[in-house]
């Protein structure tokens, strides 16, 4: 009773803590509220898997523990220099580092870990902090920039709060110490940096870069007939007539996810380009990328970057005419599912069976809603809750994979509402004034986080991916520099 106490208690503060970081100005105060939410979510994590056979592995292998420790605080001591010699070089890291997982084994087990951005984070704080530390007085907030932080820091509070009562009280302590605690970190960091021309080409250098360098990862094993990772993709890909690709990352979906946004960016580029040099590189850059989207046979992310193309011709030319031709769309696309397979009808079992089991994940998830509508089932719990109210307990699912659904069933309406509210906020901050002034750097984040939010509803990872959280904060900061003068 006494270690869930602690860990409750720690799993609030870690969360207050990071939410603080993002609401109070430089200053020795949101420095301290970084250290802390830095230092305590490892520790929230180990001391929650102490008995788990990957850390009673490790607890046995001392020696492998002081190694892993002495390269990352080396690691994260260089990180530090770079970053308070030429602070520039802190955004471009964190983008660089967001899609990278390292896999992780101990104790036969294996943890797929954003360990390279947990060390730019660390880093980051560390030279935010030494920077800061000296100041004694904090100036309040820039008007206008405050209700996006607040949403998102009630977010992450509520989130904390709610895995108190969860029936899977681990998994939502995870979610918090893995995802919640750090990214909101990384938001208060981006939310400092001032982004110019120069720093916004930088950014779209790495990302196409990086895309590219996926992209030819994935042609490998497209070539190959082989994947580095992932054994259930590869025993899929033997029953299947189409060979899905995954490149560095896990999951094919995720993987189709950044291509879909790295596209939206380049094509948002594209579309303001000034130069003939830069629209033919421009060009040249999204028809690679398209080439690496095609065989990952991700629906999610091909929804997803015609969703963020359709934001991109509002603001480039039409809302009106663009709403019309995705009404267009959305009629043809619903006469072809009519007319496949000539049955000319939709029931329920052809959806559930089209979208690979999703359709009964989210009648389950609506179900577990309808039982608990209020607080829900608690975070992180929709597995647990899953399993113990479907006749098939055996049935592998993490989420529901439609993030509204999720939200629903584990946060109940109290979380729903703070959901949508955000999304709303969001929204609103990143596309507030720009069909009057559009630029290619805003139209570029607001059409890649609509993008995204199309992918979640249809795979989830809203709060667990930190391109959110990336695109979220500068957004905002674009969206904060249009306000002032010039």
């Amino acid at each position: 009773m006494l270690s869930d106490l602690l860990a409750g208690v720690g799993l609030v503060a870690a969360a207050a803590a990071s939410g603080a970081a993002i609401l109070l100005p430089p200053g020795r105060l949101r420095a301290a509220a970084m250290l802390l939410a830095l230092a305590l979510f490892p520790v929230l994590i180990v001391g929650d898997q102490w008995h788990n056979p990957q850390i009673v592995d490790l607890r046995h292998h001392v020696d492998r523990v002081v190694v892993l420790l002495a390269i990352g605080a080396a690691v994260v001591a260089a990180l530090t220099y770079l970053f308070r010699r030429w602070a520039v070089l802190l955004p471009l890291a964190i983008v660089f580092a967001l899609p990278f997982r390292v896999p992780l084994h101990a104790g036969g087990e294996s943890a797929n870990l954003l360990v390279p951005l947990y060390l730019v984070i660390a880093a980051g704080v560390v030279a935010a902090a030494a920077r800061d530390w000296p100041l004694r007085r904090q100036d309040p907030p820039a008007a206008g920039s405050t209700w996006l932080p607040r949403i998102l820091a009630a977010a992450v509070l509520l989130y904390a709060l709610q895995a108190l009562y969860s029936t899977d009280f681990s998994k939502g302590l995870q979610n918090v110490c893995f995802f919640l605690v750090p990214f909101t970190i990384v938001y208060a960091l981006l939310q400092d940096v001032r982004w110019d021309r120069r720093l916004l080409r930088w950014v779209l250098t790495v990302v196409g870069v990086e895309a590219t360098a996926f992209v030819l990862v994935g042609g490998v094993e497209l070539a190959t007939r082989s994947l580095f990772w992932n054994d259930q993709i590869i025993r899929s890909n033997e029953f299947h007539t189409y060979f899905r690709v995954n490149s560095v990352f896990w999951d094919p979906n995720v993987y189709g996810r950044y291509l879909a946004l790295a596209t939206v960016i380049a094509a948002a580029a594209l579309l303001w380009a000034r130069t003939r040099e830069a629209f033919w590189l421009l060009s040249g850059l999204i028809l690679v990328l398209w080439i690496g989207l095609v065989p990952t046979f991700s629906q999610s992310s091909f929804l997803a970057l015609l969703a963020g193309l359709a934001m991109l011709a509002a603001i480039r030319w039409s809302w009106r005419w663009t709403l019309a031709a995705v009404a267009v769309g959305a009629i043809g696309a619903i006469l072809v599912v009519l007319l496949v397979g000539g049955s000319g009808k939709i029931t329920t079992n052809r959806i559930n069976v089209d979208l690979s089991g999703r359709g009964s994940l989210i009648s389950g998830g609506a179900d577990l809603f309808s039982e608990r509508p209020i607080q829900g089932y608690g975070s992180g719990s929709f597995q647990a809750a899953y399993k113990e109210h479907r006749s098939n307990k055996d049935l592998p699912v993490t989420v529901s994979h439609t993030e509204p659904v999720t939200v629903a069933a584990e946060q109940g309406l109290i979380g729903l509402v703070v959901y949508l509210a955000l999304i709303g906020v969001a929204l609103w901050t990143l596309g507030r004034g720009l069909w009057s002034t559009p630029t290619a750097a805003r139209a570029a984040i607001l059409a890649a986080f609509v993008a995204l939010l199309v992918h979640t509803l249809a795979y989830a990872g809203f709060f667990e991916d930190p391109i959110t959280w990336v695109l979220l904060a500068v957004g905002a900061s674009l969206a904060q520099t249009v306000r002032e003068p010039a």
